[in-house]
C-alpha cells in the first residue's frame, strides 16, 4: 500500500522508522503534506534571502521572523490545523515573490525558490517527488539533510521565544536561512553536510544564549523556588507550552479577575523567575508531562492555553476549552493572534474561565526547582567542596523530553537506582519521570537540580563549562559528568548538536536512537563523538558509576 505520508522527525515515529499512514502524534496525512510544503517553500524563501544578502541587500526582521515561525509550526505536536498552515504557505509565497523580484542574479537558485502556485495546486505540489523527506534519494544525504533541518527547527523555536521578547540575533537568522538553502544544494557531499551539522550546533549555542539573555534580562535570573502542586478554590486557566511572554500577558490581564493561573508541563519553570512572583494569582503547577494532558486537562475544569508545541489531540470533553496562540494550532480550537511587540487579547479565555468550576485536585505538596546557571554559581563553593570531599561523586545530565512509550520508565528506574552520591542535572519535561521521587539531598544540595524548560538546556552547558574552569581542566569530558539524555522532538536535536559542537562526548541517547539517522550517519556519530543508545538500567548504572 502506498504511503499516505512520511514523517520520522520524532522519537515515537512508527516502528522507529517512519509514520506512513497517520502520525503517532495524531497528525493526519493532509496536515503532514501541508507541513512538508511549508518547509519546502520556506527553504525556497531562505534561498532567496541568502542570495539577496550575497548581493549586499538587507533582509527585514519580519522576514526572519516569518521563517522561524514557519519552522516552529512544523515541530512535532505544534500545529495540526491544515487551514492555518495553508495560510502560512500563501503568506510565505507572497513574501518570496516580492523578494525574488529584487534578486539580480537568479542563476543556480533551487526550484523551491522559483516555484509559485495558488491554493488549488498545493496538494499536487506537496505530493510531487520534489517535496518532503523522501525527495532526497540517497539515504545518507537524506539523513544529514533532515538532521540539519530538525536542528534548525529547534533553533528556530529558541529564536522565536527570544523574538517575542524583542531580542534578535541577525547572525543566527542569517545562518538558519543559509543552512536551509544548503539542504537543497545537490552539490554538497556527505562530508560537507557533516561539517554543516556541527556548524548548526555552533549556532545552536548562540541561539540558546540569545534566549537565555532575553529571559533573564526580562524576568530576572531563576532562583530556588518551591512550587505548589495543589489547587485553590477559584476558577483557573492552565498554561502549557514554553512562551513566557504569553504567560506574562495572561497574568497581567487576569489580575483582579478572580481567575487563578496554573502552569502545566514545560511551563512549570516560569515559577522560578522573580518577575512572576509578584502575581498573587499565579497559583502553582497542575499535572505532569505533556503526554498526560488528556486526563489532566479534563480534571482541570477551566480553559487551557497552549502557547507552543506539546499538543495532544484533545478529547471532546474539553476541546471547547482548548485555546492556542503563536505557532500552535488545532482545528476547531480558538486561536489568539498577536504580532511581536503587540499585547494579545486574552479576554475571551478569561471570560470562559470565570464560568468554570475550580480545578479538581489531583496532587498535593510541592516541588523545588530553579537551578539555572546563576543559582548554581551562587552555590558553587558548596558544590565544589562536595565534589572535592567525595560527598558528590558524579553528576548525571538527564535532560530532554518525556513521552508515552513504556520504555521511558527506564528513566524513573535509573533515577531510583542511582548511587546516593550522584546528583541529577535536568532541564525539559524529562524531569517528570523522577522529579517527584523525593531523592533527597547531599549536604543541602538537592539530588535533582532542575534548570528549567528544554529552552533552558543552555544552563547545563554553562554549568559544565564553569565547572571545567573551576577545576582547571583542559577538556569538558574530564568532568565527573555523565550524559543520559531522553529525546522526543526537534528542540532536543539542537541541544544534542550544541553539545557535540562544545566537544561533549559519550552521550547516551534514548529511549531509542533517531529513526532519521542512517546506519552510516550513526556510525559517524559513534566514531567521532561516542554517541550511543541506552541499555538496561542495571547495566547502565554499572557503566556510568562502576557498580
Amino acid at each position: 500500500m502506498d504511503n499516505q505520508m512520511f514523517c520520522f522527525q520524532c522519537q515515537e515515529t512508527a516502528r522507529g522508522s517512519g509514520c506512513t499512514m497517520v502520525g503517532v502524534c495524531g497528525k493526519r496525512p493532509e496536515v503532514a503534506a501541508m507541513q512538508d510544503l511549508l518547509v519546502y517553500i520556506t527553504k525556497g524563501l531562505a534561498s532567496v534571502t541568502t542570495r539577496l544578502r550575497k548581493e549586499g541587500k538587507a533582509i527585514d526582521k519580519k522576514v526572519n521572523h516569518q521563517i522561524t515561525v514557519n519552522l516552529f509550526i512544523t515541530i512535532t505536536n505544534a500545529n495540526f490545523d491544515k487551514d492555518a498552515i495553508v495560510e502560512k504557505i500563501k503568506e510565505t509565497l507572497a513574501t518570496k515573490e516580492e523578494l525574488l523580484a529584487q534578486v539580480n542574479d537568479r542563476e543556480g537558485l533551487p526550484e523551491a525558490a522559483l516555484w509559485n502556485g495558488n491554493e488549488s495546486e498545493f496538494e499536487a505540489k506537496a505530493a510531487s517527488d520534489k517535496v518532503g523527506v523522501l525527495a532526497t534519494e540517497n539515504e545518507d544525504i537524506r539523513s544529514l539533510r533532515e538532521l540539519i533541518t530538525y536542528g534548525l527547527k529547534g533553533l528556530s523555536a529558541y529564536s522565536k521565544h527570544a523574538n517575542a521578547l524583542m531580542k534578535d540575533n541577525e547572525e543566527v537568522d542569517e545562518f538558519i536561512q543559509s543552512a536551509l538553502a544548503k539542504t537543497l544544494d545537490d552539490g554538497l557531499t556527505a562530508d560537507d553536510l557533516v561539517a554543516l551539522t556541527l556548524e548548526t550546533g555552533k549556532h545552536g549555542v548562540e541561539g540558546m544564549a540569545l534566549l537565555d539573555a532575553a529571559n533573564t534580562g526580562t524576568y530576572g535570573n531563576p532562583e530556588i523556588t518551591t512550587v505548589d502542586l495543589g489547587v485553590r478554590n477559584n476558577p483557573g486557566i492552565l498554561v502549557s507550552g514554553h512562551d513566557l511572554k504569553d504567560l506574562e500577558q495572561l497574568l497581567d490581564q487576569t489580575a483582579g479577575t478572580g481567575v487563578d493561573v496554573y502552569t502545566h508541563s514545560e511551563m512549570l519553570p516560569a515559577h522560578y523567575y522573580p518577575a512572576f512572583k509578584k502575581y498573587p494569582h499565579f497559583a502553582g503547577n497542575y499535572g505532569n508531562a505533556w503526554w498526560k494532558q488528556k486526563e489532566e486537562f479534563a480534571t482541570f475544569n477551566g480553559p487551557i492555553l497552549m502557547t507552543t508545541n506539546c499538543i495532544v489531540p484533545p478529547a471532546e470533553s474539553y476541546k471547547d476549552k482548548l485555546w492556542t496562540t503563536g505557532a500552535a494550532g488545532y482545528p476547531g480550537c480558538r486561536h489568539i493572534d498577536g504580532e511581536y511587540g503587540e499585547v494579545k487579547d486574552f479576554s475571551g479565555i478569561i471570560e470562559q474561565a470565570k464560568g468554570c468550576q475550580p480545578p479538581k485536585e489531583i496532587e498535593t505538596g510541592s516541588i523545588v526547582g530553579g537551578f539555572a546557571h546563576e543559582q548554581v554559581f551562587a552555590l558553587a563553593d558548596k558544590v565544589v567542596e562536595a565534589v572535592k570531599s567525595g560527598a558528590i561523586r558524579k553528576f548525571v545530565v538527564m535532560a530532554g523530553c518525556d513521552g508515552r512509550m513504556k520504555s521511558r520508565n527506564y528513566y524513573t528506574e535509573f533515577a531510583q537506582k542511582l548511587p546516593k552520591d550522584v546528583v541529577i542535572l535536568t532541564a525539559g519535561c524529562a524531569k517528570y519521570k523522577y522529579n517527584k521521587l523525593n531523592l533527597g539531598d547531599i549536604g543541602g544540595i538537592p539530588r535533582v537540580l532542575d534548570a528549567g524548560q528544554c529552552n533552558d538546556s543552555y544552563s547545563l552547558a554553562v554549568i559544565a563549562l564553569k565547572l571545567k574552569e573551576i577545576f582547571g581542566l583542559d577538556d569538558v569530558n574530564d568532568l565527573p559528568i555523565a550524559y543520559n539524555i531522553a529525546w522526543y522532538e526537534q528542540k532536543a536535536v539542537i541541544v544534542l548538536l550544541a553539545l557535540l559542537y562544545l566537544g561533549v562526548k559519550n552521550i547516551h541517547l534514548g529511549p531509542t536512537l533517531p529513526g532519521f539517522l542512517s546506519p552510516n550517519v550513526t556510525n559517524v556519530l559513534v566514531e567521532n563523538f561516542g554517541i550511543s543508545g541506552i541499555g538496561t538500567v542495571d547495566d547502565d548504572i554499572k557503566l556510568f558509576f562502576g557498580e
